[in-house]
């Protein structure tokens, strides 16, 4: 990430003609919202005098104590490529603050980089975050509307012509690296229409970050082609579901804390700790990373997507791998994640978990190397494989028993983020759905 002063910005935005600035952040669900500001105003936002009115987004404050200051992070500036040449639109990537200077509890930003201070606390310097977020690619019809119909019949590696969506793919690829994204690879998934881009890891915060522009990239290049991207994590019945993959490390010094040469499996004891910790809450967690009702449908066996809550050096199967790279590279792959899931809350929780396990020196089970969707219940049980929640309620309730995952999102987060989601179970819950009417409008 380049490293922006006050003057640089001022510089910037005069040289590449920005008419407009975007003052975004991210609310408790993980939608991005932004404030956008004539060029004429930008010495006021970089003033941290910007203001706007909290109590009008989702899980934020009541109405009485609304006022909220957006204070831009200088590194985050960057020019959106596709925007008109008369007068391009730039963005600042905020934290949000109350009147009296004070962070607000209720930005997953800032929340963030609380539990990223607990992390230093504890003599680490870095978290790193390699994400894998993947995407649908849908048709959209005469309205701009997106329909079911996928633009290809590809599958996992496919090249063109099978791969329709490739020059789509390939021009969200153009855009990401002009705004600086280094893009390790992007390639078909394994469903027709799904996709895949990867891009090089990054601290935490900017990961995050990252994660957002990266959706709206793809969301306005998909419609520039005709297409409607989705995030969703299984928007059709037997196909994959979509993942979001964390490949996360922590660093002490410059040196990765998870790498130990002579170590089994060359991971060091705090590698074991930190997965002995995830392990540990990963229940509670999933309310935030599988934050949605559909998040459920792809945590199923089956389809590549891990159900069950178990560790393993090589094997896909379970929730937790860590892969063939060594030294530097020596990372732990947390594969429920689902690219619906806000992203700095996702962090912040996955983060808390397996500091859970370092500061409280923890034993993780032993791993599984065998294929777990071919194992039994009986066998799982005999392993000590649990099972990961199989509904967003059942979630919700398991979240709610959980200091350490409570503690990571803080009250407030965890107040409203509760609260939205047993309405939106609810109203879930109580719809009548097209496969029972296909199921019992003959039958009784």
């Amino acid at each position: 990430m380049s490293k922006y002063t006050r003057e640089d910005i001022k510089r910037l935005a005069e040289e590449e003609n920005v008419k407009f600035i975007r003052l975004q952040f991210t609310d408790i669900l993980g939608t991005i919202k932004n404030v956008e500001i004539p060029v004429s105003q930008l010495d006021k936002a970089l003033d941290n005098k910007m203001m706007f009115d909290g109590s009008s987004i989702e899980g934020f404050v009541r109405i009485e104590e609304s006022d909220m200051n957006l204070y831009p992070d200088l590194d985050t500036w960057v020019v959106f490529p596709w925007t008109a040449e008369k007068g391009k639109v730039a963005r600042l990537i905020c934290d949000i603050y109350t009147p009296d200077g004070e962070p607000f509890a209720g930005d997953p930003r800032a929340n963030l980089k609380r539990i990223l201070k607990e992390m230093e606390e504890l003599g680490f310097t870095d978290f790193n975050l390699g994400p894998e977020p993947e995407f649908f690619l849908f048709k959209l019809d005469q309205n701009g509307e997106p329909t079911l119909e996928l633009n290809d019949n590809g599958g996992y590696f496919d090249l063109a012509p099978t791969d329709l969506g490739e020059n789509c793919r390939r021009d969200i690829v153009l855009e990401l690296e002009e705004m600086g994204f280094e893009i390790e690879a992007s390639h078909h998934e394994v469903a027709p229409g799904q996709h895949e881009i990867d891009f090089k890891y990054a601290d935490a915060i900017s990961a995050c970050d990252d994660i957002q522009t990266f959706k709206l990239v793809v969301k306005t290049i998909a419609r520039k082609h005709g297409l409607h991207a989705t995030f969703m994590p299984k928007p059709l019945f037997g196909v994959n579901g979509s993942g979001m993959h964390m490949n996360l490390s922590l660093f002490k010094d410059g040196k990765n804390a998870f790498f130990q040469e002579d170590g089994e499996l060359q991971l060091s004891e705090t590698a074991y700790q930190f997965i002995a910790g995830t392990i540990k809450n990963a229940e509670a967690f999933t309310a935030i990373c599988n934050p949605t009702v559909n998040s459920y449908k792809r945590l199923v066996p089956g389809y590549e997507a891990p159900c069950y809550v178990a560790w393993s050096g090589q094997n896909r199967s379970p929730l937790i791998r860590i892969p063939a790279s060594r030294g530097m590279s020596t990372r732990v792959e947390v594969r429920s994640v689902d690219p619906a899931a806000n992203p700095y809350l996702a962090m912040a929780v996955l983060l808390k978990a397996g500091l859970d396990g370092i500061k409280n020196k923890m034993t993780p089970p032993p791993a599984v190397d065998r294929n777990i969707y071919a194992m039994d219940k009986e066998e799982r049980e005999a392993e000590g494989v649990r099972d990961l929640p199989a509904t967003l309620a059942a979630a919700l309730d398991v979240l709610k028993k959980n200091d350490t995952i409570k503690d990571a999102l803080g009250e407030h987060i965890l107040e409203h983020f509760i609260e939205a989601k047993e309405i939106e179970w609810d109203m879930f819950r109580t719809q009548v759905h097209p496969w029972e009417r296909e199921q019992y409008m003959s039958m009784y």
